[in-house]
């Protein structure tokens, strides 16, 4: 009951949460805009906008831009900047805001000039590509520029879903050769096409300071800032003054200093007015400039965050600009370092009572944490440039100031393995860093410094913000350690004060939180340390009056299976004081070690070249809930062995505590009472001893661990084995399989057993994709390691001709040096340089066979795998099928490496593949703290879990409440934006809105190549999807170019033998015309095959596929021998009365009886009748857009009967009761419906607005309120079917809360029995009076019923085929298909928590 209580309450706080935005969005207005020389315009502002807010919405606006230093006037009266909208009287629609232009500062001057230099830098086609940035190509695929879509209704499109239908479709164009199945040739140039947008204009030759600046005395005191030189596009040399009312040009040369105004000059108060007076060139690219399509905000505002690419622009001295840096506006604010502590921890101490202020607060904490990390990519690049000087005097370790930020390299302890430890402590650091900060935030005021690490040139630093300093500090010295601050930690001493007893309160919160075991340690002074952190961990009262913790490297557990010797030790140590305890409990070890890890696994227990291994989050969480099953299932025996559970099972009786508390102990429970599970963060760590005391404690915590690191083994890696076995989008590079692996809680040093896992498995065949990307990740971080130490020994000038040399070694096998010395010096020559790098240099000296041989000792050392390698890369190309290309793109994202775009022949023996003038760049690679959008979040997690229950009515409101949200914080920006947005178009598509659904599409696509990566695996599914909303809006030959696009890109990134591609493959066999899609359609089915087997969904939907293209040439013999296959399947999976396996039934007689028709009219006609054409059958446009729908996963088929099961029993038992109580069920009759009326009922209320058209989604119920952020429970389909058939028997008016009743739409058995003829894919009805059966078996359930029934059991409704649109049905609208693919995340509650990371608290009973 409590938990019902507690739920309630978060389902009413979200429910005020949508209000809120619901009334933000209401309270919008518009007003015109006008003044300071400014056409006027039409502004839409919101109530809740301060006048600050409206002022920078101005000022973004292309009519403004780039004037700065105005102010907002209403009626005459200067506004006040921090004045609410919604407070000012005279605002309401159609008010007139003016702008008025305020006196300069030297600073505002200066900012000003700012503005105006991002106008003048502003980006062109390869200026991504020149700075290292993640372009977006889909402006340049589609040749049109679509605005920021409306979410609502999608009707900002540029061309309509009513108008593209009529688009020709230029079918006739062939796919390129390099595309074509079975292609070998990978050509670059085609990632990245030329821009179509034509090359930002020049505005003028030259702009920097004046050689007269500063200003001399007598002219600072008559107002002059400062003298700036500008040269025009005509060549005229003019010096400008700034000065308090703008800027005016006056009458200095470059041999005389005459400050007086020239004549006739103006004084303006924005800089590009002035130089429009004074020349015409700019004056008309200024004006073309301001009059030009613009390009959709999402596309040219800047990324929070740097995402690589690991291609540059083709020409790069071509594409370098002047970037007018003499004016020095950068320098200055490199100079003026920000406190970027004080920022971080100002921002996160803003207030968040209401959902305005937290937007508010979490936007500036993205600013502010963006601003920090690009600092932090621009200083490494400084420091290791050298232009630094060192402020310590440890050559080993040494640090530097730069910009507000404090960089080192750490030392490297040989307690934690040296270098490969010093590295290994620096990720871990950044990891706790995180893991604070994402604590609830009543825990928030436990602060920690703005942290990051950058790897530069093979060097890893670790950047922070300056640490405000300790309270009293400056003062005396030799008092305690309390006054100076340091409260908490190993060496903060025995002390007592207000302030320790506040941060012994927080730090055990969040032990609860982190789940993390409260324990004591003996100090190295002698005394007994109780611990809620690690050893390390350092409790602060900094100056600024916050609490700090620091170094949190080892927050999270240790991993035993990589720690064994530390085992013994730490083993031993507790139990000194009890010597005759000690064999028993290394008996004790080794049983529980046999007991969980397989015997067969363990020679894979290995250590590690580093001590610092721990566990991640992710997998402590799933062992959790792992041993909160077991729990569950403990309690539930002993109780059914006392005498039943129902029995049992109360408050007052002492058998259900007995139970509890037998299966706590059973668990490793912390607790005797309650399921609780933590774990102990300084077990297993060298030097740390144990009071002998709690020797027993300790081995049960070591124990504890041990299963934690066995669970790796034998639970979640087959878990992500299987995973990969059941879904074609699994990954396709580095990132995706580090992403996919770290979801599970499997670290990457486990990549050994997992390639060993699967070389074991019965299914090491269907999964050698996973075995080539295991393979190749091992590879190319052991390369990187390599890499790094090579170039500690390369001197600046060298360090291209390093880097190519270091790459030829890698790609082609017995590479010399001889090469690429005598290719160095002539080109050197022919430059005019001399001679070019020595032969005798160390890095020259590196050939293939030794970079490989190193490679190999690393993997060795680190995964086991040495064996696995071979001689070289060609080796890796022959036995797993790896691409060199892959491997190449691999290792520039992961080494910042940048390459100039063109193609490469890599297995080119005769001369380097890669010369010293295709390395680019080398570009800082920042690992930093992500920022979590709290509300954005939470509303795209109830969006899912309404999906999950079918409610796609709900699941869409709270997905574009999700986006706006994501919009006001990061203008969709975001990784987890483009995840909502890419679900809130499918849901849109579901729902019959194809141009919302593409339009919405269009920004998906856009905002993962600019934030994931133009070639990123996310990217190429987004262009997939993105081509079925654009068949559905008729623009076929755009979808052609999105699905090859696609093709070309899981090309590069992977290579053909991926289950990915024959997704794409079947897509493109559907699109294209003629024989080029069987091509297409025949090697996705040898790929599923393959991967999946025949007896799969994948399969047997590519078996019909391809029977259906062979229909539409005649050839039915094929088209039997297909359909036979894919029937046989479907037979397999579903069953004989599937309506899958009924519809292939009968599409297979009908292409028999079609093709005895055939014969028989062949043979009628006679042998002399050569010219006899072949009829045909070909499929429908909505059939095609169905089997792409099924194809790319935007629908799914559900392959269960439980919910058949429960829907006949729900059938049954509502049957029943109405013979029994037909009278006792309402007092007044039920009038009954036709068939007509019955369905009238069913699109009421639903709710969704209309019926499914060409295609689309068929209604789907409203929940009630009270069900939207409620998880689906795990409740018993015969409980659930007997509550459903008794709440059914109610009326509207016998509901005491007055709540709406829903509709089911249920499948039953007379539903199911919908036959058609499947001709050509389209469904034909046979009888009415079946069809009256069907509409007469939708039946409603309460909210309680089958809806979360449904949610639970299949993870989404099945939909039923509309009677009415059966005649113009797809094919595949008789597959009853779902509504999504399971996307939604189901909230389990784990030691009592429920929508919450953290998994310690009480359990309910």
């Amino acid at each position: 009951m409590k938990d019902k209580v507690r739920r309630g309450g978060g389902r009413n706080q979200a429910k005020a949460d949508a209000v809120e935005v619901k009334h933000e969005d209401d309270t919008s207005i518009s007003v015109k805009v006008q003044g300071a020389g400014v056409e006027p315009f039409e502004l839409q502002v919101h109530g809740f906008w301060h006048v600050q807010d409206a002022v920078m919405a101005i000022l973004s606006k292309n009519e403004v831009c780039p004037r700065s230093s105005i102010s907002l006037a209403l009626a005459g009266t200067t506004l006040d900047p921090l004045t609410e909208l919604q407070s000012l009287k005279g605002l309401r629609p159609g008010a007139i805001l003016r702008l008025v232009e305020e006196p300069y500062t030297a600073h505002s001057a200066r900012h000003h000039l700012g503005r105006v230099l991002e106008l003048l830098r502003a980006s062109g086609p390869q200026d991504a590509l020149r700075e290292g940035r993640s372009p977006s190509i889909l402006d340049t695929l589609t040749h049109t520029h679509t605005p920021d879509p409306v979410l609502t209704n999608g009707k900002s499109l540029k061309r309509s879903s009513s108008n593209t239908k009529t688009e020709p479709a230029n079918q006739d164009a062939a796919p390129p050769e390099y595309l074509l199945p079975g292609a070998q040739e990978r050509p670059l140039m085609a990632l990245l096409p030329h821009s179509v947008q034509s090359e930002v204009p020049s505005y003028v030759r030259d702009m920097s300071l004046s050689c007269w600046n500063p200003p001399p005395g007598h002219r600072k005191l008559q107002g002059d800032f400062m003298y700036i030189t500008v040269v025009t596009m005509e060549g005229k040399r003019f010096d400008i003054t700034s000065t308090p009312k703008g800027f005016y040009l006056n009458r200095s040369t470059e041999e005389v200093f005459d400050p007086r105004p020239a004549q006739s000059s103006p004084v303006c108060h924005c800089f590009t007015d002035l130089l429009c007076h004074i020349s015409p060139g700019f004056k008309q690219t200024f004006t073309i400039l301001k009059n030009g399509s613009q390009l959709p905000l999402v596309e040219k505002m800047p990324t929070p965050y740097h995402t690589l690419s690991w291609l540059g622009p083709p020409c790069a001295s071509r594409t370098h600009k002047n970037t007018f840096s003499r004016l020095c506006l950068d320098e200055q604010a490199v100079t003026q370092a920000p406190d970027w502590n004080e920022e971080l921890q100002a921002a996160r101490d803003l207030p968040r009572g209401s959902m305005e202020e937290r937007l508010q607060r979490d936007k500036v904490l993205l600013q502010v944490n963006s601003a920090f990390v690009r600092a932090v990519s621009q200083g490494a690049e400084t420091v290791i440039d050298g232009f630094v000087e060192p402020v310590s005097g440890n050559p080993e370790d040494p640090a530097f100031l730069w910009g507000g930020l404090f960089m080192s390299q750490g030392a490297a302890s040989a307690v934690f393995g040296g270098e490969r430890g010093r590295r290994a402590a620096q990720r871990l650091e950044l990891k706790g860093v995180q893991a604070y900060s994402d604590l609830e935030w009543g825990l928030q005021v436990l602060h920690t410094l703005p942290t990051a690490i950058v790897d530069y040139r093979g060097v890893r630093l670790s950047a922070q913000g300056l640490a405000p300093g300790l309270e009293g500090s400056d003062q005396d010295q030799g008092t305690p350690p309390a006054s100076r601050g340091l409260l908490y930690g190993v060496n903060a001493g025995p002390q007592e004060s207000p302030h320790r007893r506040r941060l012994l309160e927080l730090l055990a919160q969040s032990s609860k939180a982190l789940s993390l075991q409260r324990n004591v340690i003996i100090a190295p002074s002698g005394l007994h340390v109780p611990l809620f952190t690690s050893v390390d961990a350092q409790g602060l009262l900094g100056a600024d009056g916050r609490f700090y913790i620091l170094d949190v490297f080892r927050t999270f557990p240790a991993d035993a299976n990589y720690c064994l010797e530390v085992q013994a030790e730490g083993a031993t140590d507790p139990g000194k004081e009890e010597p005759q305890s000690c064999e028993e409990d290394v008996e004790k070890k080794q049983c529980v070690t046999e007991e969980v890890i397989p015997q067969s696994d363990l020679s894979l227990v290995k250590v590690f070249p580093h001590s610092l291994c721990r566990l991640r989050p992710e997998l402590a969480q799933a062992f959790v809930q792992h041993k909160h099953s077991q729990f569950t299932q403990r309690v539930k025996e002993r109780l059914e062995e006392d005498g039943g559970f129902e029995e049992c099972a109360t408050a007052s009786d002492s058998r259900a505590n007995a139970a509890v508390r037998a299966a706590c102990r059973d668990v490793g429970s912390v607790s005797d009472i309650i399921f609780e599970m933590r774990f102990n963060p300084n077990i297993f760590a060298p030097g740390v001893s144990f009071p002998p005391n709690h020797g027993a404690l300790i081995r049960e915590q070591e124990k504890l661990l041990r299963e934690t690191a066995a669970f790796i083994i034998s639970n979640q890696i087959p878990a992500f084995m299987e995973f990969c076995l059941q879904t074609s989008a699994a990954p396709m590079d580095g990132a995706s399989l580090k992403e996919a692996l770290h979801l599970k809680g499997i670290n990457l040093r486990y990549l050994g057993h997992v390639i060993k896992a699967i070389s074991q498995s019965e299914h090491k065949e269907r999964l050698r994709h996973m075995t080539r990307l295991a393979i190749a990740e091992i590879v190319v971080r052991c390369t990187r390691r390599v890499f790094n130490s090579f170039l500690q020994g390369v001197d600046t000038p060298s360090l291209s001709a390093a880097v190519s040399h270091f790459l030829c070694c890698l790609l082609v096998p017995h590479f010399s040096p001889m090469s690429v010395g005598e290719e160095t010096k002539k080109k050197s020559r022919r430059r005019g340089r001399g001679a070019g790098a020595s032969e005798s240099t160390p890095w020259s000296t590196l050939t293939g066979p030794e970079l490989w041989n190193l490679v190999c000792q690393d993997a060795a050392e680190t995964y086991k795998v040495s064996d696995n390698l071979g001689s070289g890369s060609n080796y890796l190309v022959e036995h797993y099928g790896l691409q060199k290309l892959s491997l190449l793109r691999e290792f520039c994202l992961k080494t910042g490496v940048q390459l100039r775009l063109r193609d490469y022949s890599l297995d080119n023996q005769s001369k380097p593949p890669i010369g010293p003038d295709d390395v680019l760049n080398i570009l800082p690679v920042v690992k930093h703290v992500t920022m979590t959008i709290v509300d954005a979040s939470k509303a795209h997690r109830t969006a899912q879990n309404s999906i999950q229950k079918g409610l796609l009515d709900q699941a869409h409101e709270r997905l574009k409440e999700a986006t706006y949200l994501f919009g006001r914080v990061c203008d969709d920006l975001h990784p987890e934006a483009c995840s909502c947005l890419c679900l809130l178009a499918k849901v849109a598509y579901l729902q019959g809105k194809t141009a919302e659904a593409r339009s919405v599409q269009l920004k998906a696509v856009v905002v993962s190549e600019r934030v994931l990566g133009f070639d990123h695996p996310y990217t190429v599914q987004q262009y997939a999807v993105l081509a079925v909303y654009l068949y559905a809006g008729g623009e076929n030959t755009l979808a052609q170019k999105c699905l090859l696009r696609a093709r070309l890109l899981a090309l590069t990134v992977h290579g053909e033998d991926h289950p990915y591609i024959a997704t794409l493959d079947c897509c493109l066999g559907l699109v294209l015309p003629g024989d080029q899609a069987g091509q297409f359609l025949k090697n996705a089915l040898t790929l599923n095959s393959s991967f999946f087997g025949p007896i799969d969904l994948h399969t047997a939907l590519n078996q019909h596929l391809l029977a259906q293209w062979m229909c539409t040439k005649g050839d039915y013999r094929g088209a039997m021998n297909h359909e036979k296959e894919a029937s046989s399947a479907f037979t397999s999976l579903f069953g004989d009365d599937h309506p899958q396996t009924r519809c292939s039934t009968e599409f297979l007689r009908t292409i028999t009886q079609q093709a005895v028709r055939v014969e028989r009219s062949l043979r009628q006609a006679g042998a002399d009748c050569t010219e006899q054409t072949t009829e045909c059958l070909n499929p429908s446009s909505e059939t095609i857009l169905e089997q792409m729908s099924l194809i790319t996963g935007v629908r799914a088929i559900t392959n269960t009967d439980k919910l058949k099961e429960f829907k006949q029993k729900l059938l049954e038992r509502m049957i029943a009761e109405a013979k029994e109580g037909a009278a006792k069920v309402t007092k007044e009759p039920v009038p009954s419906e036709p068939e007509d009326g019955a369905k009238k009922t069913l699109g009421q209320e639903t709710g969704c607005g209309k019926e499914v058209e060409d295609g689309g989604s068929p209604a789907v119920e409203n929940a009630n309120e009270n069900q939207e952020d409620q998880p689906v429970e795990e409740t018993s389909v015969e409980s659930s079917a007997i509550d459903a058939a008794n709440d059914h028997t109610q009326s509207d008016e016998q509901n005491p809360q007055g709540e709406k009743m829903e509709v089911d739409v249920i499948d039953g058995e007379h539903g199911d029995r919908v036959a058609t003829d499947a001709v050509n894919g389209q469904a034909e009805v046979k009888e009415e009076a079946e069809l009256s059966e069907s509409q007469n078996d939708v039946k409603s359930s309460t909210e309680s019923g089958s809806d979360e029934v449904n949610g639970e059991i299949n993870g989404a409704l099945e939909i039923t085929a509309d009677p009415a649109n059966l005649k113009k049905a797809a094919w595949a609208d008789v597959l009853k298909a779902t509504i999504a693919n399971g996307t939604g995340h189901k909230d389990t509650a784990v030691n009592g928590v429920t929508e919450s990371l953290s998994v310690n608290t009480i359990a309910e009973e």
